[in-house]
């Protein structure tokens, strides 16, 4: 659980470092450059906020699954208290 813990903190700080990164692709920052400065900053951060909806999903169906699978081998390791082999 701490390796998990450890994983998802170095995620979230690195993704807040990378928060500050242009995330302009080439037609994006030309058509920005041309907009002017407050513009080009909300144009950007509308991309942020487009890019990390599918990273949210895909985080949460992640968690989902790990869980599950953290759930299903408890399960199998459990010895059975089932005597029908009596």
């Amino acid at each position: 659980m701490k390796k998990f813990t450890l994983y998802i903190s170095t995620t979230i700080v690195l993704c807040a470092i990378s928060l500050q990164n242009f995330a302009q692709c080439s037609l994006c920052t030309k058509t920005a450059q041309q907009l002017g400065e407050k513009p080009a900053l909300g144009l950007n951060n509308g991309i942020l906020y487009l890019m990390l909806t599918p990273f949210a999903i895909m985080g949460f169906i992640s968690y989902r699954w790990w869980k599950s699978e953290k759930a299903r081998k408890a399960e199998e390791s459990t010895p059975s208290n089932d005597y029908t082999d009596l």
